[in-house]
């Protein structure tokens, strides 16, 4: 009785987990499969295993392997801080789950969730240097002051860390390179000044870590070496989530780059299929494949100067003619 009940314990302990990733992830085909209905238009697959990737991550911080792990052992808490913090965000923002949102809301919604990007304090929220001092900067006030000590004893503040971490690094991860709307976004230069300033501060914690070593570990009832490999977690673990980031931005500046220049290309054809002649847009529609639709209506040839001009001279010739006809008569009778 007592082995099936610790069964069921064990078992329940892996619902955090499992729920982590079947909700989000039923919430998110229901909307890709409503924005197909809405918009004829299928979803990104990339988007989608994104999602799954962040998701996973995710679940696997929760997990009861390591979330015991992260109680018992620096390491193991440093560990959940990567994939919370740092790795679970990327996968979660380049989901693109706004933009998601507002393609398979109806218009009404999609205005409210405007409305709500547009407000003051979500412009606050999404500059990268507030979210940069909300992520990074709280990892100072974890670790330099008490608040990792009492993490460490109360389940209720180590879940609430846990979920900062998680919430903190998706804000970052979203004012830095997120491929949803941002309110006010600034240009490349300043979200990736931020990003490096972000990384050498985030470099600059581990370090400071591994130098305080021996005063940290007393107070945090672990040994000096589990403190300095935890500060080796964070310091090439932190690296590798800054790198991954970075090249997200570029990906993203560099698809916004190309944009506008197809866009460009496609109007400039537009605009030399209108000027050509007559003629010239015959033969161009006779070769294509795919008759466009203006085709299938030609219209009548755009008059000349020559042409307008033409009747007006024949006119008053002819006006000339009839007076001096008029006027030989005249003198005749």
């Amino acid at each position: 009785m007592g082995g099936h009940a610790a069964h069921l314990a064990g078992a329940a302990a892996w619902l955090p987990a499992v729920a982590v990733v079947a909700v989000p992830l039923a919430a998110y085909a229901v909307l890709v499969a409503r924005r197909r209905r809405r918009l004829g238009r299928g979803w990104s697959r990339w988007r989608t295993a994104s999602l799954v990737a962040g998701l996973l991550l995710v679940a696997a911080a929760v997990a009861p392997p390591l979330a015991r792990a992260a109680h018992e052992d620096l390491r193991g808490h440093m560990v959940q801080h990567l994939l919370l913090g740092m790795y679970a965000p990327l996968g979660l923002v380049l989901a693109a789950p706004v933009t998601l949102l507002l393609g398979a809301s109806p218009p009404r919604t999609g205005r409210r969730v405007t409305a709500v990007l547009r407000r003051r304090p979500v412009h606050v929220l999404a500059h990268p240097v507030t979210a940069a001092v909300l992520d990074i900067g709280a990892l100072h006030v974890l670790y330099l002051t008490p608040l990792h000590a009492l993490a460490q004893r109360s389940p209720l503040v180590h879940g609430l860390v846990a979920v900062h971490l998680l919430v903190a690094g998706c804000l970052f991860t979203w004012a830095v390179a997120g491929p949803d709307p941002a309110p006010r976004r600034p240009g490349l230069a300043v979200r990736l000044g931020v990003l490096v300033l972000a990384g050498a501060a985030h470099a600059h914690l581990a370090k400071l870590l591994h130098a305080r070593a021996g005063d940290l570990a007393a107070g945090w009832g672990t040994s000096v070496a589990d403190v300095e490999a935890a500060a080796q977690w964070m310091y090439y673990g932190g690296d590798g989530a800054e790198v991954l980031l970075a090249v997200a931005l570029c990906a993203a500046w560099y698809r916004r780059g190309a944009q506008p220049a197809r866009r460009g290309h496609s109007m400039a054809g537009q605009v030399s299929m209108t000027t050509s002649s007559p003629a010239a847009r015959a033969r161009s529609a006779a070769a294509s494949s795919t008759t466009p639709s203006w085709s299938q209506t030609p219209r009548a040839p755009r008059a000349t100067a020559s042409s307008t001009t033409a009747p007006a001279s024949s006119e008053r010739t002819n006006t000339s003619t009839t007076s001096t006809g008029n006027g030989t008569s005249a003198s005749e009778a």
